[in-house]
């Protein structure tokens, strides 16, 4: 098979490069170092953090096909680059609360770690200079952001993507608390999970201790940010 050559730049978003190849059909993904929080306003990075979320991602985008999830994903091509399907992304942030953490906690004046009496499913608007405003399907309709048949298809999936991260990371020893999914749809129109899946979209706390295991490390300055990607990617090669 002839190598795919790597083309023009595409996109820059916050950790991730996006190139063209010379597949109309395909892109490169390149993660870099950075590291972002609060839609952009806070900045900094680790060495090698793009080798860890390429890599996490890699493993994790080939349990999600395992598991009856279709997505972008075609294979890892290096330490820092994984060869996609071509999408255009859907605006929207869709988010998946296990359990009461962050925005959610500070929002409704509930403590963090506390249970649900169920799955929550929330969306946001992918907009940072509207800090990306949360949204119901109405608006979604309203705006044609997505189809209802495409918002059936995403809340189906997304259910089967938490599922099948709870599951694995339970026998990781680690607790999904939330996660962040973006999906994108080919030229053909197939709906698909795209961008990344990483400990940057996810809240992960040791099952044991309790211990943050994910980027609020660096979100909220508490250090052992670069540690935990570490140990996140042992755990899960192991």
């Amino acid at each position: 098979m002839i190598p795919l050559e790597k083309r023009e730049l595409l996109y820059s978003g916050k950790a991730k490069d996006v190139y063209a190849t010379d597949d109309p059909s395909l892109c490169i993904l390149a993660f870099r170092d950075d590291a972002t929080a609060l839609n952009g306003q806070k900045k900094g990075s680790f060495e090698n953090k793009g080798v860890l979320n390429n890599a996490m991602s890699s493993i994790l985008f080939d349990l999600m096909e395992k598991s009856g999830v279709p997505t972008h994903f075609v294979k890892k091509l290096g330490d820092r680059e994984m060869l996609a399907k071509r999408v255009s992304i859907v605006p929207l942030e869709v988010i998946v609360r296990n359990v009461a953490a962050g925005s959610f906690s500070k929002r409704y004046g509930v403590a963090e770690g506390s249970s649900l009496a169920n799955t929550v499913l929330e969306y946001c608007l992918k907009d940072d200079a509207l800090d990306d405003p949360q949204m119901n399907t109405t608006h979604i309709f309203a705006l044609g952001l997505a189809t209802r048949e495409q918002i059936d298809l995403i809340e189906s999936y997304t259910a089967k993507v938490n599922e099948a991260l709870k599951a694995f990371f339970a026998a990781k020893k680690l607790n999904l608390i939330d996660l962040k999914v973006e999906y994108g749809i080919t030229p053909d129109g197939e709906l698909l999970l795209a961008d990344e899946l990483s400990p940057d979209n996810y809240r992960l706390w040791d099952a044991d201790t309790g211990e943050k295991m994910d980027k609020d490390l660096f979100r909220r300055d508490m250090g052992g940010f670069a540690e935990a990607y570490h140990e996140v990617l042992r755990r899960m090669e192991g």
